[in-house]
């Protein structure tokens, strides 16, 4: 008997903060319940408390007694436990788990999914145990399954049925998996494990439809789907597609038009404003089994270019992409590698120089000959961050460049440029390093560990792999007088990248070392302000 899971709340969250109107959700579960879809997951179960997410990114049995679900969903509702929270915390598996549940029969969820890695998997799996003694259908999702071989992937399997698992799901988590891949998964889960099992796809490829059909085939009971495929980057298979397919093939009932209704009323519009869906650039990524999370990142970043985000596929093609996510600081600790000692000392050039520091912000441009007559009256040293070119380039003593994405799309316009480039240069990827070969380095180490700064002669320590924290530390190793912003404008209230940059700002400010900060153009952000026009009277 094939089932049907449709996680449209807990997978699509992660484009709103998980956090759905109570009219969408009320037709959302009417939906589901004419679609007599099997189980509704209907987000995650989680303690995570940092930054604002919606009731869906945590699920509470308070929240969803509020929902007014549906009498014939009662016992299909689901959540999903990521692994990582059972595993990398100093808190026993069992405190976290009764933190999170109660008993089933007290509980508007009756399914618990947990999510995890190939290297957490087997960490994860005592889970099972406690989940199913309090009365819940456990299942496993093992993510990146893809990279694993046969034999690897009929061990784990093999420990999985040492446990009461109800159902054992592997996702295509970097959409690059053919119907012919699928199979052999399959046949090579069933080598140790005889129970049912399942398939969360995605779409990058445009496989996800004829990888979940093909599975069935190959005798996989459970299919995960998203109303219009709503998740990250490309998106998974689609509810509406799979919904059609398992009428027509195996006669799976059901009503189709409220489900259709719901689209036109709700997702075709939040698919236009989040933009989720398949395109060249996600077909490229699964090919080559990098994350979806780059190229998210990048079109919805209007610094990168067509010829940029190919850039960086490029490069990960052959460097490979599938361990990092551009949300974390892991980005960073991927992608440098040695230690962190560098060659340049910053103090030869800046002590005891005024400093000025160059953003990418439009009132650089609007402001250019106030900046450039106070840049020729006080000498103050220039470090223009990345490529950017809005002022006279003659003016610029050096530029910084360290974060991944942008240094991997940037290369060949730095080594254009005339100005020497501060970077973490033996720390780079050899391909990074070779493109750069012909280009005048200032080999300036870095190395990431959260809200840390510290400054050494030759190397730093920054909260994140942003550019404008590498920017500070060269200008405070370097023993500098002071640190003038130009071009930071910020961002609205409400974007993520304000959030993080004024952290950065914020935790600079506070290091015992910090020198004098001021931006000289208009700034949203958490720093102090004086006028150009002032600086050159």
């Amino acid at each position: 008997m094939v089932k049907l899971l449709d996680c449209t709340l807990r997978d699509g969250g992660y484009y709103n903060e998980w956090d759905f109107s109570n009219s969408l959700v009320t037709d959302y579960l009417s939906a589901m319940d004419a679609l007599n879809v099997d189980y509704v997951e209907i987000g995650f179960r989680s303690l995570k408390m940092e930054g604002f997410k919606g009731g869906y990114a945590y699920s509470t049995d308070a929240f969803l007694n509020d929902l007014g679900i549906p009498k014939s969903l009662q016992n299909k509702i689901g959540v999903m436990l990521n692994g990582s929270e059972l595993v990398e915390v100093s808190i026993e598996m069992d405190a976290i788990l009764e933190e999170l549940f109660v008993k089933a029969e007290d509980s508007p969820v009756s399914l618990v999914r947990v999510a995890c890695h190939v290297n957490q998997f087997e960490a994860c799996l005592p889970a099972a145990s406690w989940l199913k003694a309090k009365g819940y259908q456990v299942g496993f999702n093992l993510m990146q399954v893809a990279d694993c071989d046969e034999l690897e992937i009929s061990h784990l399997a093999k420990k999985a049925s040492q446990f009461p698992i109800d159902v054992l799901y592997f996702a295509d988590s970097m959409g690059s998996l053919t119907p012919q891949e699928t199979t052999k998964i399959v046949r090579a889960f069933k080598q140790g494990w005889q129970g049912e099992l399942g398939i969360h796809t995605h779409d990058n490829m445009g496989n996800a439809l004829a990888n979940s059909l093909k599975a069935i085939e190959e005798g996989v009971q459970w299919l995960d789907a998203t109303v219009t495929g709503m998740g990250r980057g490309p998106g998974n298979g689609k509810t509406e597609y799979l919904a059609i397919e398992l009428q027509n093939r195996y006669q799976k009932s059901g009503n189709l038009t409220p489900l259709f209704e719901l689209i036109r009323n709700y997702f075709d519009a939040l698919q236009k404003h989040y933009g989720w869906g398949s395109n060249p650039y996600y077909y490229l990524a699964g090919k080559f089994g990098i994350h979806p999370s780059y190229i998210q990142e990048m079109l919805s970043d209007s610094r990168y270019n067509d010829e940029d985000v190919l850039a960086v596929i490029e490069h990960l093609k052959s460097e490979g992409g599938k361990r990092f996510n551009l949300s974390t600081l892991e980005a960073a600790r991927h992608f440098f590698s040695g230690e962190p000692t560098g060659t340049w000392q910053p103090a030869s050039v800046l002590s005891n120089r005024e400093v000025l520091i160059l953003g990418a912000g439009p009132s650089v441009k609007q402001h250019r000959r106030a900046i450039e007559s106070y840049i020729k009256a006080k000498q103050p040293f220039v470090i223009a961050l990345n490529t950017q070119k809005n002022i006279d380039e003659s003016l610029i003593n050096i530029r910084a460049a360290c974060h991944p994405i942008r240094l991997l799309a940037d290369c060949s316009e730095h080594v254009k440029l005339s100005q020497p480039l501060a970077t973490p240069f033996h720390m780079l990827p050899d391909d990074v390093r070779a493109e750069l070969k012909n280009k005048k380095t200032l080999d300036f180490g870095l190395t990431i560990q959260a809200c840390q700064f510290s400054f050494d002669s030759t190397n730093c320590t920054l909260p994140n792999s942003l550019v404008v924290a590498y920017a500070l530390a060269i200008a405070t190793s370097g023993q500098a007088k002071s640190i003038y912003l130009a071009g930071f404008d910020g961002y609205s209230a409400d974007d993520l990248r304000k959030k993080e940059t004024d952290e950065v700002f914020n935790l600079y400010q506070k290091h015992q070392d910090a020198l004098s900060l001021q931006s000289i153009t208009p700034t949203l952000y958490e720093i102090p302000s004086i006028s150009v026009y002032a600086l050159t009277k």
